[in-house]
């Protein structure tokens, strides 16, 4: 179809809805339908003039002059105006029917499968581009990806968000630092340029400041509480305008700054502080944050004479005593210190000039220790001071801790089973008369014997006892029940199911222990002394207290690759018997162990598994084995008992203020939970019991963020909080 004959096309369509053409151009009273002049031959041009026209009237008459198809959403109502004095191209009556649709809040979107369509501007984000986003033009919504280089995306929303239409979104992907704007293409072209201009390399300015008396770790750390560049960033999630970093190795300090202003205001204070000290004797005073100063100030007084540092052993993690927790050995002992060995008597002359200088200037410090306030007192010249200050700030390390759980788990399962029939004939023994008795007894057990029973019937055991009784009888100048027969049954049938589950924190290589149980005493002795008149003079018993219970003893060290050793002593103790006539009887669980485990990890540390079956039989011979009428001249016994004992370790290494925080607050959560769900409910006459109740914990401060206020005293409990009783 010839261009000649779409423009008559469009005419016609005009003329239908009412429309006269004059002179090439149209020109409608409103409301007016859409009128386009058609051009002169061999001019593809055409003249627009919608006034008040109806949207789909219009976007029908575009359709007809550039061959395109259009889709139109229901919700798309409205009139259109374009006014055009002079003919326009052709191919700008699309862009311009783009334009009025954008005025109207409309939007003409996709485009792929050869169909436009037209929507509110709210929806267009949901279709598809017609092209590539970067050849569209105008007024067409588009989604484009800018892959960002330097700048954060997630910094970059909310300074374009302005930039982007209200009904057009733009979101950030923080993981491959990527925006995702959907807009119209004139705009996305503004923002393509904004975004260039933008992500630039930061001018950031690096110097290093070289330190001839100061230490430069002392030094660094004034300028981090001095200038508060070092700790404000641009933004959330940004990097501080200035960081300052400190080589122990040249005494340098290591500035990155925004702009050199900054850097210059660092090198002007780090000069100004890098003067020979004031005081003439060169003492200074190093505060720690996290190393003990006793044992630090003994590994640098080692290193600076030259000879290895007192070695601190403990003995292995076994139990204190035989069969108790407690003591003074284990892991509890106190610590044996080795000494070290005394410094010869001179130096020998080997060695290199420079070396003898160096180690001459070693010896002439001193190091001390002051507990009260966990600091280093050095007296040492400048070079050494700042020598040994980098060795102080690499040992003065915030340690990891360790947090172990202990899982131990005991199931017991006991089967008994007794059935016998014992039966006796007791003539009247009195007569003087010569007489016979007959006894069949197998079980000497209280309370299953039937002769105990005849004597006293209140002393029948557990089970199903059936008996027959003539009468009673004196029998050795007794009177007793003439019990002729007795038929016991008993079925015995005991389980348990004990978990044990001990936790403890420690740090990193550091010997830590946790005991629940009781304190029992256990009698070794007694002594009494008869007095002149028969009575017993000063008696008095030796007594020997043992500790029971559940106790965990560990030692962990952290190695780099994540895994933790550990040296582990792990005992279950408990009363077996405490009337056995030779004394109370224990039973003692304990394992003794060194493992490898990985973080947060489980791992078996050992068990038992038991399964013992016991069987007994008492007949009277012969007439115990006969069949089926054996039964009456037989007792059996049977026992079973099965034992699954299984101790777990599981370790968590906590390395840092979030994860320990974290951990704290589920543990104080769970046992507040438990405490709530055991509160009786209220009653009128009796007392409440919600003043008991811990308090609601605070959310964990994450690094950076200033400390949460305490509570106001009103809202904490009025009572002291008591722990609740071990179960």
């Amino acid at each position: 179809m010839t261009t000649t004959n779409r423009i008559a096309r469009g005419l016609c369509a005009a003329l239908a809805l009412g429309v006269a053409a004059a002179g090439g151009v149209a020109l409608g009273q409103a409301p007016a339908p859409p009128v386009a002049a058609a051009p002169q031959p061999g001019d593809d041009t055409v003249t627009l003039n919608f006034v008040s026209a109806d949207v789909h009237a219009v976007i029908k008459a575009v359709a007809e002059m550039t061959g395109r198809n259009f889709l139109v959403d229901p919700r798309v109502q409205g009139t259109v105006s374009i006014v055009a004095p002079r003919p326009v191209p052709r191919n700008m009556v699309f862009p311009i029917l783009l334009s009025a649709l954008r005025v109207q809040g409309f939007a003409a979107v996709g485009g792929d499968l050869g169909v436009i369509h037209v929507v509110p501007e709210a929806e267009a984000k949901f279709y598809g581009s017609a092209r590539d986003p970067r050849r569209a033009r105008g007024d067409q919504i588009v989604t484009e990806v800018f892959q960002l280089q330097h700048e954060s995306a997630a910094q970059m929303v909310p300074v374009l968000r302005p930039l982007v239409a209200p009904n057009n979104v733009i979101n950030a992907f923080p993981g491959s630092n990527m925006l995702v704007v959907t807009d119209y293409a004139s705009n996305l072209e503004r923002i393509r340029k904004v975004i260039g201009t933008v992500d630039q390399p930061g001018a950031s300015e690096l110097t290093t400041v070289k330190l001839r008396f100061a230490a430069a770790v002392d030094v660094g750390q004034a300028v981090q509480r001095l200038v508060p560049e070092v700790s404000q960033a641009a933004g959330p999630g940004a990097a501080p305008r200035v960081a300052v970093s400190v080589d122990p190795r040249t005494n340098s300090l290591l500035v990155r700054a925004d702009n050199p202003t900054l850097a210059k205001r660092i090198r002007e204070l780090a000069a100004g502080m890098d003067v020979p000290s004031a005081s003439g004797g060169n003492i200074h005073v190093v505060y720690l944050k996290n190393a003990e100063a006793t044992r630090l100030a003994e590994s640098l007084r080692a290193m600076i004479s030259g000879q290895p540092a007192a070695q601190r052993t403990s003995t292995p993690l076994g139990p204190a005593t035989p069969g108790g927790l407690g003591g003074t050995t284990g892991l509890g002992a106190p610590v044996q210190v080795a000494q070290a060995p005394p410094p010869p008597a001179a130096v020998a002359s080997t060695g290199s000039a420079g070396a003898a200088t160096a180690a001459g200037a070693l010896t002439t410090a001193s190091i001390q220790a002051h507990q009260e306030t966990n600091s280093l007192i050095i007296i040492a010249p400048d070079a050494v001071y700042n020598s040994l200050r980098g060795v102080i700030e690499k040992l003065d390390a915030r340690r990891a801790q360790v947090f172990v759980e202990a899982l131990i788990v005991e199931i017991a399962a006991s089967k008994a089973g007794e059935f016998g029939i014992q039966w006796q004939s007791l003539p009247n023994g009195n007569t003087g008369a010569t007489q016979g008795f007959g006894v069949q007894n197998f079980n000497l057990t209280p309370g299953s014997n039937i002769g105990q029973i005849a004597q006293n019937p209140l002393s029948i055991g557990q089970g199903l006892s059936l008996g027959l009784i003539r009468g009673r009888i004196t029998f050795g100048g007794a009177e007793i029940l003439n019990l002729a027969a007795l038929v016991r049954a008993l079925d015995k049938d005991t389980t348990a199911n004990i978990l044990s589950t001990p936790q403890l924190l420690t740090l990193d290589n550091e010997e830590a222990r946790i005991q629940v149980g009781q304190n029992i005493p256990i009698v070794t002795g007694s002594f009494t002394l008869a007095g002149a008149g028969g009575g017993v003079v000063n008696p008095f018993q030796t007594v020997d207290r043992r500790d029971i219970g559940v106790a965990l003893r560990i030692r962990p060290q952290i190695a780099e690759g994540g895994t933790v050793r550990m040296q582990i002593y792990q005992e279950v103790s408990s009363i077996f018997n405490a009337q056995s006539a030779q004394g109370i009887i224990l039973n003692k669980r304990s394992i003794e162990s060194n493992v490898v485990v990985d973080d947060g990890q489980i791992i078996v540390l050992g068990g038992l598994i038991s399964d013992d079956v016991q069987t007994g039989k008492e007949a009277v011979p012969v007439l115990g084995d006969i069949p089926v009428l054996g039964t009456l001249f037989r007792y059996d016994t049977r026992r079973r008992e099965k034992i699954n004992l299984m101790v777990f370790l599981r370790p968590v290494v906590l390395r840092d203020e979030t994860m320990t925080a974290t951990l704290t607050g589920n543990r104080y959560d769970y046992i507040r939970g438990v405490q709530s769900a055991l509160q009786p409910p209220d009653r009128i006459p009796l007392p409440s019991m919600r003043d008991n109740q811990l308090p609601e914990s605070l959310p964990p401060r994450l690094p950076g963020q200033p400390a949460v206020p305490p509570r106001p005293a009103e809202a904490l409990p009025q009572r002291p909080i008591e722990p609740p009783p071990p179960q």
